[in-house]
């Protein structure tokens, strides 16, 4: 039998199976390689609801730096019991041969929102590349709403991100991310070499309830080319995973909502197989705009599932 890698192990940030598209860029790091202090970013959260106050709160948590997170914070006055947490790193983004991974776990009805403290950053890279694991367990009746800030992939940058989420056919969970084409205001439009982005999902039967990749490779295939971005420059992705009983209904909302937000939005919403939800792709030429697109689906899912408002309050 395999022995179970560990927080003190390398292959325990290690993704299962990395495509070949990013292994190709795997040359030896003659600095601060795979592995050294520093390289290895780890988090992990257990959220549960307390018994005594109602509250959701962290029962678990783990952290080795360049990733942690602050204390919970209760922002909403309608969902006062919803816990808000931010993933920080010092670093200021991720580096060649960085190897992140996040395990978050919900528990006993919890409610929270996980984001980042600003936009995560992918810096030059001249060799190998960087990865990160997202793990989310989110477990019976809870709600969980992970909204990181936009990735910025500077030149000649190379991320591979996979998300692995199991959701209880009776919880909700919301999952986003946006994809900026690079730092603009310094000619870096498309000058990365590649971005690859997994996101999976089951139940907690291990049933598959969907499987979503991206792969961006701007050097190869022009992302401004009809049927890519076309006209745009920002693309996002939103997932909400819910109990079938809402899907219809969040479906209608979200369309509606999204439909007259703005005209500078180019959107389509779809039905996930089996009924266990809605994706949501985006395009538009900012962050800003899609961000705020991403609230609009948030806003629809808590008025579905939790018949409360959302504020927009994110940052404390």
């Amino acid at each position: 039998m395999m022995a179970k890698t560990t927080v003190n192990d390398l292959a325990y940030y290690i993704p299962d199976a990395i495509p070949p598209e990013v292994q190709a860029y795997g040359s030896k790091l003659d600095q601060l390689g795979v592995g050294n202090p520093g390289k290895l970013g780890g988090l992990i959260l257990r959220l549960e609801k307390d018994e005594h106050n109602g509250k959701t709160s962290v029962k678990e948590q783990y952290s080795r730096v360049p990733l942690y997170t602050g204390r919970a914070l209760y922002l909403e006055e309608a969902l006062p019991s919803m816990a808000y947490l931010y993933i920080i790193s010092p670093s200021g983004g991720i580096l060649q041969g960085d190897r992140y991974r996040m395990d978050i776990t919900l528990r006993n009805n919890a409610l929270a929102h996980i984001t980042t403290q600003g936009a995560t950053r992918i810096y030059r890279m001249e060799k190998n590349f960087a990865t990160q694991i997202v793990n989310v367990d989110v477990g019976e009746g809870c709600y969980f709403e992970y909204i990181p800030d936009q990735i910025i992939p500077y030149v000649d940058s190379r991320f591979y991100q996979v998300a692995n989420l199991r959701v209880h056919d009776s919880a909700t969970m919301l999952y986003s991310e946006i994809m900026t084409p690079g730092r603009v205001a310094r000619g870096e439009s498309f000058a990365y070499d590649i971005c690859y982005m997994k996101t999976q999902a089951t139940n907690q039967d291990g049933d598959m309830r969907f499987v979503d990749v991206a792969i961006m490779e701007p050097k190869k295939r022009s992302m401004k080319a009809f049927g890519v971005l076309d006209n745009y420059d920002t693309v996002g992705s939103t997932y909400v995973l819910a109990p079938s009983k809402y899907v219809a209904e969040l479906h209608d909302k979200i369309n509606s909502g999204l439909a007259g937000y703005s005209k500078d939005l180019y959107f389509g919403a779809s039905i996930l197989p089996n009924n266990s939800g809605v994706i949501v792709r985006m395009l538009g030429d900012t962050a800003s705009l899609l961000r705020n697109a991403v609230f609009e689906v948030v806003r629809a899912a808590r008025k579905t599932i939790l018949h409360a408002p959302f504020s927009g309050i994110r940052k404390a």
